[in-house]
């Protein structure tokens, strides 16, 4: 069955969005528990964390569109080892 590029680019922007997501909510939660800690419930590490976490999806993003043709491991299917075949040879 062959893919269409418009169904491999939604997907890649499905995965940009989701990956942006889960790092910008990463930040937070990082600059949020580093604000309440350490720093006397100041805004700028809650800022930062989130700034970091969007820079990272963004920068991920951007890998992504670039090398397109990169196969991924999770596309790949493990074959199982034939150990009658080996040992009949040996």
């Amino acid at each position: 069955m062959s893919s269409k590029s418009e169904d491999f680019v939604g997907e890649t922007w499905d995965y940009c969005l989701a990956d942006s997501l889960v790092k910008l909510g990463s930040g937070l939660a990082v600059g949020t528990v580093l604000s309440l800690v350490m720093f006397k419930r100041k805004k700028w590490p809650i800022i930062f964390g989130m700034g970091a976490g969007l820079g990272m999806g963004i920068s991920n993003c951007q890998h992504a569109f670039r090398d397109p043709h990169l196969t991924k491991m999770l596309n790949y299917k493990l074959k199982e080892k034939d150990t009658k075949s080996e040992k009949k040879e040996s």
